[in-house]
């Protein structure tokens, strides 16, 4: 990238991330534009440049997380198996982020009742799933259904979604990422535990 590209990426991911962290300090309903263009020092206008809305700006690192979780897919080795592959690069992406914090779930849950940030999020997964897409379509190679790719982004980030909810609602310690790739194991060998639940139920009785 060109400096002058450089730059505007950082201004960009300085905008977002202090609108994150001040939507988790106040809230959503006390989060204004002008105090998070005033934190990073440049004017409204110049945050209206970068994103539509405030919650556009705090739901922004969902998609520059999945940006950097398709480098990492398809820096795998090429002999990997593509399920091992996605859940190799899926776990390594989290074990170099911070993760969401238990004392932050109560906040989070807050955030979550407001529908403007709810439409966000929603957006937000919708362009993540592409991004996995069309990287899933480039690992598999020339050849690939692409409904087939659209397929398994969405199962992964069905799986994503699944996970933190279910961490959103337990009161353990148990960190994030422990669940999500238990829900991308069973994906890959095809939800054996599922479906041997469902075929012992529907078995004529002897």
């Amino acid at each position: 990238m060109s400096l002058r590209e450089r730059k505007k990426r950082a201004a960009r991911k300085a905008l977002a991330s202090t609108a994150l962290r001040l939507a988790m300090e106040r809230g959503m309903d006390q989060l204004r534009v002008e105090d998070i263009a005033s934190e990073v020092g440049v004017s409204p206008r110049t945050f209206n440049n970068y994103f539509a809305s405030k919650e556009q700006a705090v739901c922004s690192f969902i998609v520059e997380r999945q940006e950097r979780i398709r480098d990492a897919l398809l820096e795998r080795p090429a002999d990997e198996p593509l399920w091992d592959a996605i859940i190799n690069a899926t776990a390594v992406q989290h074990l170099r982020e911070e993760q969401p914090r238990r004392e932050d779930v109560h906040r989070i849950r807050e955030m979550l009742h407001n529908h403007g940030l709810f439409g966000e999020m929603l957006r937000a997964h919708a362009d993540s799933e592409r991004l996995l897409a069309d990287a899933l379509a480039e690992r598999a190679g020339e050849g690939t259904n692409p409904l087939h790719a659209c397929m398994l982004a969405g199962i992964v980030q069905s799986a994503s979604r699944i996970a933190f909810q279910t961490w959103m609602q337990s009161e353990d310690e148990h960190s994030l990422l422990p669940i999500f790739v238990e829900l991308l194991r069973e994906a890959a060998a095809g939800m054996p535990e599922l479906t041997a639940v469902a075929a012992g139920a529907t078995a004529p009785a002897s």
